[in-house]
């Protein structure tokens, strides 16, 4: 996994992070004229390896494809995953600085990003890809700087985290904050409360049509609920790859997301767009509804919508890959589907 150092780096807030790194992966190789870079920007816990958390993309005759792509995705600031965050050791102190981690916004992660792409020497990104959260970074990208891009994709996302949403992100902190433990300077504090955070969260991921096709008890022993321990086992198992300091940080930063702010509004910043839009949603999706997903396409110039069937809510666009490569793979690389 490379990394990009970058020195001192000043948020919105008017903070100074005096060391940001950045972690990033890429996938296939950069053309002579530099012209097929597909960024691909990432989610809550996801990290910068895009084939090892969104099955199926970074493959031969997908949107992804390392034979025609140049894949980059940079892991987000405040992450778990190698980019600066929470427990990433402060040089004026030599510790982690766990919750005195400064404040940060989506504009200063895509700040970071645009660090990363100037160092690389992408000039201009063929493709630029977000889903879900990775969709607040895109869309502010897209506002912030119009001329890199060429195409969009936006996948189950909004232009403005909605009250619902902060509702959802609001309810997992007082989760972390119920734990007593969260607020001391170890790596391990406030696990029990991000496990409970984790299994709120899913709750709004899956949706009841999700859990429903594939929570049922089992008839020989109708006592063991299986949505019971399954909400038990994804808890556990976030915990042991990730950190409640991050995980609150995140949902803190998330919660700025207006790419309306200071810009005239939602729909005068989106009308900045000029990339080749493409807008999908998910039928079952109950944090970004369809009909929003809809309504953002019709601020964003010349745009198209498309929609995949999922039982599966939210994270229908990490399961339905088939579906989604049909809609996307054609509208990146301006052939039809393989």
């Amino acid at each position: 996994m490379p990394l990009y150092r970058h020195g001192a780096f000043r948020l919105e807030s008017g903070e100074t992070l005096s060391d940001l790194q950045i972690a990033y992966h890429t996938f296939g190789r950069l053309d002579a004229r530099r012209g097929n870079v597909v960024w691909v920007c990432h989610a809550l816990t996801a990290n910068s390896d895009v084939a090892d958390w969104w099955p199926h993309t970074v493959e031969k005759g997908r949107f992804l494809d390392p034979d025609r792509c140049f894949v980059v995705c940079a892991n987000i600031l405040g992450s778990h995953y190698g980019t600066t965050g929470p427990l990433s050791v402060d040089p004026a102190t030599g510790e982690p600085r766990y919750g005195d981690f400064p404040a940060f916004t989506i504009r200063d992660m895509v700040a970071a990003h645009r660090l990363l792409a100037d160092a690389l020497g992408i000039d201009r990104i063929a493709a630029l890809v977000g889903s879900s959260v990775g969709g607040f970074q895109a869309v502010e990208w897209a506002v912030a700087e119009p001329q890199r891009f060429e195409r969009l994709v936006l996948i189950a996302t909004a232009a403005k985290a909605s009250p619902w949403t902060i509702a959802i992100d609001e309810t997992q902190r007082m989760a972390i904050e119920a734990d007593r433990t969260f607020g001391e300077r170890r790596p391990d504090a406030g696990m029990r409360g991000l496990a409970a955070a984790r299994a709120l969260g899913l709750l709004t991921y899956r949706g009841s049509l999700g859990y429903n096709l594939t929570q049922q008890d089992r008839e020989e022993n109708p006592a063991l609920h299986r949505a019971s321990t399954y909400q038990q086992y994804q808890g556990e198992k976030l915990c042991r790859r990730y950190n409640a300091y991050s995980y609150y940080a995140i949902l803190n930063a998330f919660d700025t997301h207006d790419v309306g702010r200071g810009r005239g509004g939602a729909a005068q910043a989106l009308a900045r767009i000029t990339a080749r839009t493409l807008l999908v949603g998910i039928t079952s999706d109950i944090i970004f509804t369809p009909a929003e997903m809809r309504e953002l396409q019709q601020q964003i110039p010349g745009s198209r919508y498309e929609e995949i069937d999922s039982p599966f809510g939210h994270d229908g666009f990490l399961v339905e890959y088939e579906q989604l490569n049909r809609i996307i793979y054609p509208f990146i690389h301006d052939t039809p589907h393989e």
